[in-house]
C-alpha cells in the first residue's frame, strides 16, 4: 500500500532518526515534530525531512504538524520505569494524554494510519517469551501508560475505522543512541573511555536486543500492510532470541576488537530475570522479521559512537535521565 507523507513525532530521537532515514530512502515524504528536549538536530543531518520544532502540549503545533499527512508514527514518549515511579503524573501526561491528542489530531486531519511505539512493560511480570496472548498486568506507571495508549489505539481503530496499531519494541540498540542510558549505549561509552562494564548480578539475565534499523523496518511494514490486517493490532517486535548480559559483554568485546574489563554490581531492585518476544504474529501480518545479527549491529553501533564522540555537535551529548534501560 502506498503512503505519501508521514509525520514522525520524536523523529529527532534514537528510533525516530533511524525511521526518518528508512522512510526517506523508500521515497516517502517525512515531517518530524520534536521539541528537541531529548532528540538532536544532528541526528537528522543530511536527511530530506521537514523538521517542526514544537511540543505536543501545543494543540496548534500538533494540528499544523499532522495537516496533509497520510500517517502518523507516534514515537515521542517519556521512557523508563524509574522516572515513571518518581513522576507518575508526568508519565501519564506524556504517554497517555499526548497519545490521545495525536490520535484525535490524526482523525480530524483524515490520516488513515497510526503506529504507536509500545513496550513489553505493559505485560508486567510474565514467563517469556512475551506474546500478544499474555494478559497485561503492568507493574509500573510506565507500563500502565503504554497499556492505556494501546487501548486508545484499538478504540480509534474500531470506532473511527483508522488503521491504527501498536508495536511493542524489545530492547533497542544502534547508532544515534549517544544520549541513551540503555546497557549497549552505556557499555560502548565505557569501552571507548577505557572504563569497566558494569554487570548487575550474575549476568545470566536475558534480553531481546533488536537493532534500531530492524525496528524502522517493522514500522515501515506496518505502514504498508493492508489496512484490515493492521487495524487494531498489537504486535511484538524483536528478534525472538534471548541473549544473556554476559553474552552481550562477550559479543561487544569482539565487536570493539579489544579486551573490555568487567565489574560486578548488586542485583538491581525490580530487574527482570528473563525477557524475549515471540514475533510470529508480526511475521504473519507484516511479513517482517529482524535481519541484523547482534555482532554486526554492535560493530556498526560502536563505530558510530566513536565517530560521534569526535564530532563537535555530538561530543557533549550526555545520557538523558528519561532514557530507558536494559
Amino acid at each position: 500500500m502506498s503512503v505519501g507523507r508521514v509525520l514522525v513525532t520524536g523523529g529527532a530521537g534514537f528510533i525516530g532518526s533511524a525511521l526518518v532515514r528508512r522512510l526517506a530512502a523508500s521515497g516517502i515524504a517525512v515531517r518530524v515534530l520534536d521539541d528537541l528536549s531529548i532528540g538532536r538536530r544532528a541526528y537528522l543531518d543530511g536527511q530530506p525531512c521537514e523538521l517542526l520544532v514544537g511540543t505536543l502540549t501545543d494543540p496548534e503545533a500538533v494540528a499544523t504538524a499532522v495537516a496533509g499527512c497520510d500517517a502518523v508514527v507516534h514515537l515521542a514518549a517519556r521512557a523508563g520505569i524509574p522516572d515513571s515511579v518518581t513522576d507518575p503524573l508526568g508519565t501519564f501526561e506524556a504517554n497517555v494524554t499526548h497519545t490521545v491528542r495525536m490520535l484525535d489530531a490524526a482523525r480530524i486531519a483524515g490520516a488513515r494510519r497510526f503506529v504507536l511505539a509500545s513496550s513489553n512493560a505493559v505485560l508486567g511480570p510474565h514467563v517469556p517469551p512475551a506474546d500478544e496472548t499474555v494478559l497485561p498486568r503492568p507493574s509500573s506507571p510506565y507500563g500502565a501508560s503504554k497499556l492505556a495508549g494501546e487501548g486508545y489505539v484499538t478504540a480509534y481503530a474500531d470506532t473511527y475505522g483508522m488503521a491504527a496499531c501498536a508495536l511493542r519494541f524489545s530492547n533497542a540498540y544502534g547508532p544515534r543512541s549517544l544520549h541513551k542510558k540503555s546497557v549497549v549505549a552505556a557499555w560502548i561509552r565505557a569501552g571507548l573511555a577505557g572504563a569497566p562494564l558494569t554487570i548487575h548480578g550474575d549476568g545470566e539475565q536475558t534480553r531481546d536486543f533488536v537493532h534500531v534499523d530492524d525496528l524502522a523496518g517493522a514500522i515501515l511494514a506496518a505502514l504498508r500492510a493492508p489496512e484490515d490486517r493492521v487495524a487494531g493490532a498489537v504486535l511484538q517486535v524483536g528478534t525472538g532470541r534471548e541473549t544473556t548480559v554476559n553474552e552481550l559483554a562477550a559479543t561487544l568485546e569482539r565487536a570493539m576488537g579489544h579486551p573490555l574489563s568487567v565489574e560486578r554490581g548488586p542485583v538491581r531492585p525490580g530487574d527482570v530475570s528473563r525477557n524475549s518476544s515471540r514475533v510470529d504474529r508480526a511475521a504473519e501480518l507484516l511479513g517482517w522479521r529482524s535481519q541484523v545479527e547482534l555482532l554486526e549491529g554492535l560493530q556498526e553501533t560502536a563505530a558510530w559512537f566513536e565517530a560521534a564522540l569526535a564530532t563537535p555537535a555530538l561530543a557533549g551529548v550526555v545520557p538523558d535521565s528519561r532514557s530507558g534501560s536494559e
